[in-house]
């Protein structure tokens, strides 16, 4: 029997419960009905399913989904949604830039290369715990993380207790990489890059939607993506997409998408944000929003160039509301990392604050640890992606956001080193019709194309 994951009621109120009680609301009440009919918890593997229910089951889910909704959320006034109440949070919003001069063709190709190395070095070990990333890296010599993952010398005893994951290892281990797989970390920037080509910058949320519909595979989107596909499929219109009954809406989907945003708009990181909003409202709300804003931002700090990782940084979280997880998430992470000279003890506080409460693949523990790695890394490529993926949690795609800045602040793909772009053989694979098979330097032509 097909079972479709993620979109199933009783599969999705233990994430909720988990989102509440993040959010201040009082769903005691709820969890006790949830627990007294039968249900479970939220599992910690996103897509894992909790139970099979019934139709009274998957009834009682329903409603209880509603009920969650309806409750009072204290945070609300302080993290928003819209654009224009997020700006009234944000007493330095960058000012409208003037035209700025686009990125490099050869900058661009970096970017883009980055992105997908740093993607292919977490792909192996995505959903791992860290004790098991730790030991994989250790047993084969690399450690401190500094190469791809390869299973040449692996001990078997330390490969059998923390297996691969099954399904990038034939294509993302050092031994078998040949040229950049499909991932929906490289998808989305097509897709938006595909976007801008078809609608330029006035786009719409509703002509994301609609070319999502004409051009994205179901099967390929996760979590808020994939409910917010179903809400589309069922008749409900953005923005109201993004918050029907998906208590994935503060994960890290949106922050995975806004790279293009930030490319295109070099020096300009008020308008990125905007363009990343129109884009993240689909799918997300607030914190999770706010992880596209800050790194389109971030990106088009980068881009305008010269600057470093550190004032990037800063510029990103100009567009953040100061008093929201996450802008706490990523001054925890840059705090951290000018605390301590060695990463390991910086990751390890990380996960003391954030792995007993939130799922790995929300958007505010990756947000520390992404700003951790940057700032630690210092701008170098190797030290930032390597970083990224050993902290754990969403591997590739802090990876990829990882590798997309430290590639851009590069410069050029030369400075990234053949030990990380040599292996992607200039060679990209996707669903995403036009794109397979596209070469990096042609792709960064394309976005300086589409550079405002």
């Amino acid at each position: 029997m097909l079972r479709l994951t993620w979109v199933q009621p009783e599969d999705l109120v233990g994430h909720e419960l988990r989102q509440a009680e993040q959010d201040g609301r009082d769903a005691a009440g709820v969890a006790r009905r949830w627990a007294a009919a039968g249900g479970h918890p939220a599992p910690e593997r996103a897509g894992a399913s909790p139970l099979t229910g019934g139709p009274e089951l998957r009834g009682l889910a329903g409603e209880l989904l509603d009920e969650l909704a309806a409750l009072p959320a204290p945070r609300a006034a302080q993290e928003p949604t819209g654009l224009d109440a997020i700006r009234s949070r944000c007493p330095d919003w960058p000012a409208r830039a003037t035209p700025a001069r686009p990125a490099a063709h050869r900058a661009l190709h970096a970017a883009w290369l980055g992105r997908a190395a740093g993607c292919l070095l977490g792909k192996p070990v995505e959903k791992l715990p860290l004790a098991g990333i730790r030991a994989l890296a250790r047993s084969t010599g690399n450690w401190p993380l500094a190469g791809w993952f390869t299973e040449v010398g692996l001990d078997p005893a330390v490969a059998a207790a923390h297996p691969w994951n099954r399904r990038s290892a034939p294509t993302s281990l050092a031994e078998n990489i040949d040229g950049m797989p499909e991932d929906d970390d490289l998808n989305y920037p097509l897709l938006n890059l595909l976007l801008l080509q078809r609608h330029g910058t006035g786009f719409t949320t509703g002509d994301v939607a609609r070319l999502w519909l004409d051009e994205l595979p179901a099967g390929r989107t996760f979590t808020a993506e994939r409910i917010a596909y179903r809400n589309l499929l069922d008749g409900i219109e953005p923005p109201a997409t993004a918050a029907y009954r998906n208590p994935f809406r503060e994960w890290i989907g949106a922050q995975i998408r806004a790279d293009v945003f930030g490319w295109t708009q070099p020096g300009d990181p008020g308008r990125a944000a905007e363009l990343a909003h129109r884009d993240a409202v689909l799918t997300h709300t607030a914190n999770g929003v706010y992880g596209a804003m800050f790194t389109a931002a971030l990106l088009a700090a980068a881009a305008a160039g010269p600057t470093d990782v550190h004032q990037a940084l800063r510029t990103g979280l100009t567009v953040v509301p100061p008093g929201s997880r996450y802008a706490e998430a990523v001054r925890l992470g840059i705090e951290l990392a000018r605390a301590h000279r060695d990463f390991d003890t910086v990751v390890d506080e990380l996960h003391r604050v954030y792995a007993a409460t939130h799922h790995w693949v929300h958007v505010l523990p990756n947000a520390a640890l992404l700003a951790a790695a940057l700032t630690h890394a210092d701008g170098d490529f190797e030290g930032s992606v390597c970083r990224a993926v050993a902290g754990g949690w969403d591997t590739d795609s802090n990876g990829a956001t990882a590798g997309s800045v430290a590639g851009l602040l590069a410069g050029e793909p030369g400075a990234l080193g053949a030990k990380w772009t040599a292996p992607l053989k200039n060679r990209l694979a996707t669903t995403v019709a036009g794109f397979d098979g596209s070469g990096f330097d042609e792709l960064a032509a394309l976005t300086l194309e589409a550079s405002a």
